[in-house]
């Protein structure tokens, strides 16, 4: 067997990465692609390789030369490439397709070895290999019958949205038997570029060979094999995560990316804080069924969005203002209005994080599991000289909750001193108390207005693409600055769609914080279980938990997770106040998800 690799391209999505080099000299985490390529092909026992170059094709012959890891490589150059496309690439090649059995990929590929190892010994002799859609995925997509013979290819033309789940993607690795490139492939590829040019794709000669009734191509589907497809810059930087030079170094790249983890679909992400039972489907379908008309029109201004807040939580329009995100009336209040701050650590960064760090006075509970109350706050800030004190209730990462009358009482007890106080209620839907535990009234920010209340949407009501947050205050004056300081379009017409039609589902939003309840319970009593995790009661949606034993620390124990399991939890080891001691945040899923999480926990 050969093998046919297909790199005259000029990449020009890659912009000034491909300036002077062809796509294969990619470099991903400090390997060129086709070194990695001919690695692997080389480990399958294959002792021949034809390049077909064309855009700095000599760069490519430089580097690789005629030899390599034991194979013979054989250049065929297409100096037309950038008049053509790959169709002519490989029609030039058409000669060696009827020498051997021949493995065809193309050059801005990157896989793990078992991708190659699968197709070379799938005893059938003429396969496409194939992973189920995803998102991400762009360009050719098959259907495919029970006994995995390709039905169809389907083009842009063909595409349908409403049918992904019957697709599959071709990964751009084939193998042909000589029989069949003599008898099929070349025949109808000689025919194709006469008929119809050169400007166009090879697999457009599959698609026509797959409508004969005795198509002898046949699909082979992956099963979780690691490949990835590198098109534009995005592309490079998703497949440096996937392909990281370890398993720590994976860990890293991907967790630092906080979000956009439909790139990674088979990942369960334990990092991030959201409701997995709201918002319900039919809530969802409305939001599809308006997508269009949302996409088009420009989202109202600022003054409409706060009256659409103030509905949503039944408070004055002059009280709040609504973000892109909480983070966003975070970093502009804290920015100018926090003045020597109080904060209790471990917390949520992203306030201290915006304060002058020479402005913060930390409070560290000296306890293992980062519990205090009221009087614990009074006691320690009482005599301190600061203006503005933050609250996270209940607090991230420790779930620590402070009950509604004792928050009234730190309430009073601020005023008294002339502190802001900032509480942070983002979690706060999630307690599992009797009576009230919100702030969000109009009498109580009425009548302090030395008072501010921040809520995330994001967070107990599942909908963090939307970023949406607010900051209610009695303070007018604050209010109307922050509506200055925001931008008046800040967020989109998806976020205030949301927004308007959320009331005819409030029930369902408080079916599901039950739910979660529920599910929050089943949970610790199944972490519990762990002989190494000592699990600190919560009252949100995540537990700490301190690694008390077992051979791995916080660290090692989540880069195990997403190497072993495709799983990402968070390390909360080096966050301040821990001093370095092992303790990891975990998020509360669905039942099947936190089982399957429980059951990755025990094996270590």
């Amino acid at each position: 067997m050969q093998a046919i690799i297909l790199a005259a391209g000029m990449g020009r999505r890659l912009g000034e990465l491909t300036n002077n080099n062809t796509k294969c000299m990619l470099e991903v985490n400090g390997v060129r692609l086709i070194d990695r390529t001919l690695e692997t092909i080389a480990k399958q026992g294959i002792k021949h390789v034809v390049l077909v170059v064309g855009y700095e094709a000599q760069n490519v012959k430089d580097w690789v030369g005629t030899h390599y890891k034991g194979m013979d490589i054989t250049y065929v150059e297409n100096s037309v490439y950038d008049k053509t496309n790959n169709i002519y690439s490989l029609f030039l090649a058409r000669e060696y397709l009827l020498q051997d059995d021949t493995l065809l990929l193309e050059s801005d590929l990157i896989f793990e070895e078992s991708v190659l190892r699968k197709i070379v010994e799938e005893s059938y002799p003429n396969i496409a290999l194939v992973d189920k859609y995803e998102s991400w995925m762009d360009g050719t997509v098959v259907t495919l019958d029970d006994n995995n013979k390709i039905k169809e290819f389907c083009g842009k033309d063909r595409f349908r949205y409403s049918e992904i789940d019957s697709y599959y993607k071709t990964v751009n690795i084939y193998k042909f038997s000589k029989d069949f490139s003599t008898s099929h492939y070349v025949p109808f590829l000689e025919a194709y570029c006469q008929a119809l040019g050169n400007n166009e794709y090879y697999e457009q000669v599959l698609k026509v060979i797959t409508l004969l009734d005795d198509s002898p191509l046949k699909a082979l589907p992956l099963d979780g094999e690691k490949w990835y497809e590198i098109d534009d810059i995005q592309d490079l930087d998703i497949a440096s995560s996937i392909f990281a030079t370890s398993d720590e170094e994976r860990y890293r790249a991907i967790a630092s990316r906080y979000g956009g983890y439909w790139r990674y679909p088979n990942m369960l992400d334990f990092c991030y804080l959201v409701n997995p039972y709201f918002p319900p489907q039919q809530m969802i379908d409305e939001i599809k069924a308006s997508f269009e008309t949302l996409m088009r029109e420009y989202p109202s201004g600022m003054r409409v969005n706060s009256l659409l807040a103030a509905k949503y939580f039944g408070i004055s329009q002059d009280f709040v203002v609504v973000g892109n995100g909480a983070a966003e009336l975070i970093k502009a209040f804290v920015e100018r209005h926090a003045a020597k701050m109080g904060v209790i650590y471990p917390t949520f960064e992203e306030y201290p994080n915006r304060a002058v760090k020479e402005n913060l006075d930390i409070y560290i509970p000296e306890n293992r599991d980062m519990r205090y109350n009221a009087a614990d706050i009074i006691a320690f800030f009482g005599q301190r000289d600061i203006k503005t004190l933050l609250l996270i209730n209940p607090d991230n990462p420790s779930g620590n909750y402070i009950p509604y009358g004792d928050l009234m009482q730190l309430i009073e007890w601020s005023q008294q001193k002339g502190i802001t106080f900032i509480v942070d209620e983002s979690f706060v839907d999630f307690v599992d108390v009797e009576g009230e535990f919100s702030l969000l009234k109009n009498e109580i920010l009425a009548a302090n207005p030395h008072l501010c209340v921040v809520k995330s949407i994001s967070k107990s009501y599942g909908v963090p693409g939307f970023r949406l947050g607010i900051l209610a205050s009695g303070n007018k004056e604050i209010i109307a600055e922050l509506k200055r300081e925001v931008a008046i379009w800040n967020i989109n017409s998806f976020g205030e769609f949301y927004m308007q039609i959320y009331e005819k589902y409030h029930k369902e939003y408080l079916k599901a914080c039950e739910l979660f309840r529920q599910e929050r319970k089943l949970f610790y009593d199944e972490l519990q279980q762990i002989p190494y995790l000592h699990v600190i009661p919560s009252q949100a949606n995540y537990f700490l938990c301190e690694i008390t034993g077992g051979k791995l620390s916080a660290r090692e124990l989540a880069v195990r997770l997403l190497a072993d399991h495709n799983i990402l939890i968070k390390d909360c080891s080096t966050k301040a106040a821990f001093n370095n001691r092992n303790y990891i945040r975990l998020a509360v899923r669905d039942r099947k998800d936190n089982h399957k999480l429980t059951e990755a926990l025990k094996l270590y």
